[in-house]
């Protein structure tokens, strides 16, 4: 009877816990088994006491009486330095694309990578060509804005004249209001004469009265 150290499945579904056990070979992985040498439990952390749990002196036990352990139970016994470590050999990748898929593939690649960079390329000349005549469509934008800038130069000669004009309305202005002033004025000089002349008489009969009472004083 060949003898192997092995993990034995328990726990729930989605929450394994093994058993490290030494049974028969030809027994099922979950059923009989001849004693139970430790536990392993993925479901805490690694750095976890409780993660993985042997006995030493019964697994030294076994090794010597010719139980083999499995792949992952050598892993784990090599950790603890109880057995060398196994010599894990490169699985088939089955599941990969073959050599001849991959060049096919890369082919691809390089012509889908050509065709894009050729219409890249012929819309860079494109790209220019529109620049430049939008160039020429600015210079005679600019030339327009010249002559637009230069018109606006004339209403500044424009505005002298209309200066000019206004000043020759407002000379006549203040003629007729200075010659206003004066008509206004001559009245008031002709009734102050007018005032002076009545004054006159009035002195005259002053001194008409004045012989009287020098008579009236000699009587």
């Amino acid at each position: 009877m060949s003898l192997r150290i092995r993990l034995s499945r328990g726990g729930a579904k989605k929450h394994p816990y093994y058993r490290i056990v030494v049974a028969d070979s030809r027994r099922p992985r979950d059923g009989r088994y001849i004693e139970r040498l430790g536990s392993y439990n993925p479901m805490v952390a690694k750095d976890h006491p409780d993660r993985l749990t042997v006995k030493d002196d019964r697994i030294k036990y076994w090794l010597g009486v010719g139980a083999q352990p499995s792949d992952r139970v050598a892993r784990f016994l090599s950790t603890l330095g109880l057995v060398e470590k196994p010599v894990v050999h490169e699985q088939t990748k089955q599941h990969l694309p073959r050599a001849k898929t991959l060049e096919r593939q890369k082919e691809a690649e390089e012509a889908a990578k050509a065709k894009a960079e050729a219409p890249a390329e012929e819309a860079a000349p494109a790209e220019e060509a529109p620049a430049e005549e939008a160039k020429a469509d600015e210079a005679p934008a600019e030339e327009a804005k010249a002559e637009e800038a230069k018109p606006a130069d004339k209403p500044a000669e424009e505005a002298a004249p209309a200066e000019e004009a206004k000043a020759e309305e407002a000379a006549p202005a203040e003629e007729a209001k200075a010659e206003e002033a004066k008509t206004d004025e001559a009245p008031a000089e002709e009734a102050k004469a007018d005032d002076k002349a009545d004054e006159a008489p009035a002195e005259e009969a002053k001194a008409d009265d004045k012989p009287e009472a020098k008579e009236k004083e000699d009587g």
